[in-house]
C-alpha cells in the first residue's frame, strides 16, 4: 500500500518541525514528548523503560517479535544550510539526518497500526536516544524491553547516494569505533626560555605525526582502517609554553585483529614518543561500538525481498562511520541498510551544510513496513 499524499505531507511537516528543534544526546526531552504524543494519538502502546529520553512502543501481539529502530539525537554543530526550517537552537543541528530517521519510523508506525489486525506477530518501535555518544542502544537493552526480540532492523540515510536508493550488504557494513583522549604533561616555561621547561606542544605534535604510521606501516593495505586526531588544545597566550596539552580522536576498523593491534600500537607510539621528548602521558581509551554486522542469512533474504517492491537496491561499499546499532546486533540478529537521501556530490554526514530531501521519507517508510511484514512471515514459517 503506497503512502498517501496526505500522509506524506503530514510526515514532511513533522520532519521539518523536528529539524527546527534538535536536541543533543541525552537531552532529547521535547523530542521524546513529541514522539510519545504522536504515538498515543494513534492508540499505539508505549512500553515503560524508566529512561528519561527515548521511546519504545509496540504494535501487534504474540510471536514472532521484531524491532524497528531509529535514532533521535542531534549534533553540536552550527547549521549553515539556509533552509526555511533550519535549527532554531543555536549550535545544535540534525547534521546526521536523525530527524529523517525518526520521522520515517513515525510514518511506519501509522501504517503498521492500520495493519495491526492483520499482523501475525509483534513489532516493537525503538526511537533511540544518544546514538551519537554510543550510549542509547546499551541503555535500552539494559531495560530488558527487547528481551523477546528475534530480529532487529534499522537504516541510516546517506546524502551522497541518490534519493531512494537502498544499499544493503552482509557482514560488516559500518566500522567499529574506538575513541581516545590523551593528556600530554610537560613543564611550562616562558616562551623565551624553553630550556627551562619541557615543551608539551612539540611533544604532542611529534606524537600525532608518529601515530599516522600505524595505518601506513602496521595494517595490511587491503584492510580498511582510519586513525583521525580531531581535537588538539594547549596554552592560553602567545608568550608562555603550557605545562600540558590534550588531543583526542577516533580509530575505525572492520577486523577485530586489526582493532586489537591498532590499540596496542597506539599505546606504544604515544608512550615511547612521549618518553623521547621527556613528557608523561595519560591515555583514556573509550570503547564505542563493534562493527555493524549484518546477519548473512537475514541480509540475503531482505535483499531478495526488497527487489520485489523497490527498483533501486544495491550492494554498497562499507562505511568507515560507526553506529551503535551494532550494540543491538551483539545480542540480536539484525540488518542495517543505507538509504540515499540527496545526490552524489552532496555534503556528507556531520557537515554543517548537509541536507536530506523529503522524498526520502517514502522509501524509508516502505523499508520499515515491508521488511517488518516480510520478516514476520519468514519467522512464522520456522
Amino acid at each position: 500500500m503506497p503512502i498517501s499524499q496526505e500522509h506524506y505531507d503530514e510526515l514532511v511537516a513533522i520532519r521539518h518541525y523536528i529539524h527546527e528543534n534538535p536536541e543533543l544526546s541525552g537531552q532529547e526531552y521535547e523530542t521524546t514528548r513529541f514522539i510519545s504524543e504522536y504515538l498515543t494519538s494513534l492508540d499505539i502502546t508505549i512500553l515503560e523503560t524508566g529512561l528519561k529520553t527515548g521511546v519504545v512502543a509496540q504494535i501487534g501481539s504474540g510471536q514472532p517479535v521484531i524491532a524497528l529502530r531509529a535514532d533521535i539525537d542531534a549534533l553540536p554543530i552550527v547549521e549553515h544550510t539556509g533552509l526555511s526550517f533550519a535549527s532554531k537552537t543555536k549550535g545544535v543541528m540534525h547534521a546526521c539526518g536523525h530527524d529523517l530517521h525518526q520521522t520515517s519510523l513515525l510514518g511506519a508506525a501509522k501504517r503498521l497500526k492500520q495493519l495491526e489486525s492483520e499482523l501475525t506477530g509483534t513489532v516493537k518501535l525503538i526511537f533511540q536516544q544518544a546514538e551519537e555518544t554510543h550510549q542509547g542502544a546499551r541503555e535500552i537493552l539494559e531495560t530488558g524491553v527487547l528481551s523477546d526480540v528475534q530480529v532487529i532492523i534499522g537504516y541510516h540515510n546517506m546524502p551522497e547516494l541518490p534519493v531512494g536508493q537502498i544499499g544493503i550488504r552482509e557482514k560488516g557494513i559500518m566500522a567499529a569505533v574506538d575513541q581516545f583522549y590523551v593528556t600530554v604533561k610537560g613543564i611550562g616555561s616562558h616562551a623565551a626560555y624553553p630550556q627551562s621547561g619541557c615543551d608539551s606542544i612539540v611533544a604532542t605534535a611529534a606524537i600525532i605525526s608518529s601515530l599516522q604510521q600505524i595505518v601506513s606501516r602496521n595494517i595490511d593495505p587491503q584492510q580498511p582502517m582510519v586513525l583521525s586526531v580531531t581535537h588538539v588544545e594547549a596554552g592560553n597566550t602567545w608568550n608562555v609554553l603550557p605545562d600540558q596539552a590534550i588531543f583526542e580522536g577516533t580509530i575505525r576498523t572492520f577486523d577485530e585483529a586489526d582493532r586489537r593491534l591498532a590499540k596496542k600500537r597506539f599505546y606504544e607510539v604515544v608512550e615511547n614518543v612521549a618518553a623521547a621528548y621527556g613528557v608523561s602521558v595519560d591515555i583514556n581509551w573509550i570503547f564505542g561500538a563493534n562493527v555493524t554486522y549484518n546477519d548473512p542469512e537475514l541480509t540475503d533474504f531482505l535483499y531478495q525481498e526488497m527487489q520485489t517492491w523497490h527498483k533501486d537496491v544495491v550492494v554498497p561499499a562499507p562505511s568507515n562511520a560507526g553506529e551503535d546499532f551494532a550494540i543491538y546486533q551483539d545480542q540480536i540478529p539484525g540488518v542495517f541498510a543505507f538509504i540515499g537521501s540527496n545526490a552524489p556530490g552532496s555534503p556528507g554526514l556531520h557537515f554543517s551544510n548537509m541536507t536530506v530531501k523529503d522524498e526520502t521519507i517514502i522509501t524509508a517508510v516502505d523499508y520499515y513496513v515491508n521488511n517488518a511484514l516480510s520478516l514476520i512471515m519468514k519467522l512464522k514459517e520456522k
